[in-house]
């Protein structure tokens, strides 16, 4: 498995390629992606994150808001927190 820094990498360049026909399709919503992969959409980053929790304990996961804006979403974006939202 992947450290963490590389899983959250990883996943964002596959964000990335995906993107534009994201755009098309779930602008505004939250991407809780793992193994460069998108697993669900949720409304707010809150949930994603809950989402996340519940399912990879390890914190081996990352979200990203489908924007066509440069948005930083903190500890969201570059490293998960043990603190609870």
């Amino acid at each position: 498995m992947p450290e963490h820094s590389e899983q959250v990498r990883r996943n964002f360049d596959a964000f990335m390629r995906q993107l534009p026909e994201l755009l098309t399709t779930h602008r505004g919503k939250f991407a809780l992606m793992h193994d460069a992969i998108i697993i669900e959409f949720f409304d707010t980053a809150g949930d994603s994150y809950r989402a996340g929790q519940k399912l990879y304990q390890d914190q081996n996961f990352s979200i990203q808001e489908v924007t066509d804006k440069s948005v930083d979403l903190g500890f969201f974006t570059h490293a998960l927190s043990e603190r609870p939202i």
